[in-house]
C-alpha cells in the first residue's frame, strides 16, 4: 500500500504533467497562455464584401505619439469622450467610443464601422495605411501598409522600451497564404503583425498581405449543416419507408393461407 507522502508525490507529478501538456498543447497550436498586454491595437474584421469594422485599444499616451493626438497625457487629467470620437469619425463611418484604465493609465477603446474598407482611409489615426481589398479570380487579396507615424512628444509616460503594438485581422475565409511574423494563425482565421512601439515611432513600415478563399467561413458552415441536416432528414425518410415497407410485406405473409 502506498503511503500518504507517496500518494501526494504523485498527484504533484500528475498536476504538473497535465500542466505541461496543456502548455505544449496550446504553444504548439499556434495559442499563447498569457496575452501580451499591447500599448496601441488596431483590430479588423472584414466581410468579403469589404465591409469592416476595425477596433482600436490604445493608450491615450500612444495616440499622442504616434497620431498626434491632443489629448492630455497625465493619468489624473480627464479625457474628453466626444474629443476622442471627433478623431475617429468621417462621412460613412459609424463611430463608438469608450474609456478605460489600466496599471492607473488611461485607455481608449474605440470601434468604426464603414461599408466599405477604403472609407478608413479618410479618417485621421488610419490615414497612415493604405488598403487594397482585391478578388482576383477564385480568390481574394487583401494588403495594407501602415507607414511613418505623424504625433508628437507624450512627455515622461513610464515606457520601458518593451511596449508593444499590434495589428490584429479577422480573416472572413479560409486563408491561402498570409506574411504574418509569427507564420500562425490563431483559433483558424486571426493573423498579427506585431511590433516594438519603439520600431513603430521611428516609421518601421509594416506590410500585411493576406489571400484567402471566395467563400466565407459562415457560408461554408451554413452549408455544411444544411447538408448535414439534408442528409439526416433523407435518412430518416429512407428508415420510415424501409419500417413501412416491411410491414407490409409481413401482412402480406401473414394473409396468405
Amino acid at each position: 500500500m502506498l503511503s500518504g507522502p507517496t500518494i501526494r508525490a504523485r498527484a504533484v507529478l500528475v498536476a504538473l504533467t497535465v500542466a505541461a501538456a496543456v502548455l505544449s498543447a496550446t504553444c504548439g497550436g499556434g495559442g499563447r497562455v498569457f496575452k501580451p498586454e499591447y500599448e496601441y491595437e488596431e483590430e479588423l474584421y472584414l466581410a468579403l464584401d469589404g465591409t469592416a469594422t476595425l477596433n482600436v485599444n490604445a493608450s491615450v499616451a500612444s495616440l499622442v505619439a504616434l497620431r498626434g493626438a491632443d489629448l492630455p497625457t497625465d493619468s489624473r487629467a480627464r479625457v474628453d469622450r466626444e474629443q476622442v470620437r471627433a478623431l475617429y469619425q468621417a462621412p460613412g463611418a459609424e463611430t463608438i467610443v469608450s474609456l478605460s484604465r489600466r496599471d492607473g493609465r488611461r485607455f481608449v477603446n474605440v470601434s468604426v464601422d464603414v461599408a466599405d474598407l477604403r472609407t478608413l482611409e479618410r479618417i485621421a489615426p488610419f490615414a497612415w495605411s493604405s488598403y487594397r481589398f482585391e478578388r482576383q479570380g477564385e480568390s481574394f487579396e487583401y494588403r495594407q501598409l501602415v507607414g511613418r507615424p505623424a504625433g508628437r512628444d507624450p512627455g515622461e509616460v513610464g515606457w520601458t522600451g518593451q511596449e508593444l503594438v499590434v495589428f490584429r485581422m479577422h480573416v472572413p475565409s479560409k486563408i491561402d497564404f498570409h506574411n504574418a511574423p509569427s507564420r500562425t494563425v490563431e483559433r483558424g482565421n486571426i493573423l498579427e503583425w506585431e511590433q516594438l512601439l519603439s520600431e513603430r515611432l521611428n516609421g518601421a513600415p509594416v506590410e500585411m498581405q493576406v489571400q484567402m478563399q471566395a467563400q466565407s467561413i459562415l457560408s461554408r458552415t451554413l452549408l455544411l449543416f444544411g447538408s448535414t441536416v439534408v442528409a439526416a432528414g433523407l435518412l430518416f425518410v429512407a428508415v420510415i419507408w424501409w419500417v413501412a415497407r416491411r410491414g407490409r410485406g409481413a401482412d402480406v405473409a401473414a394473409s396468405r393461407p
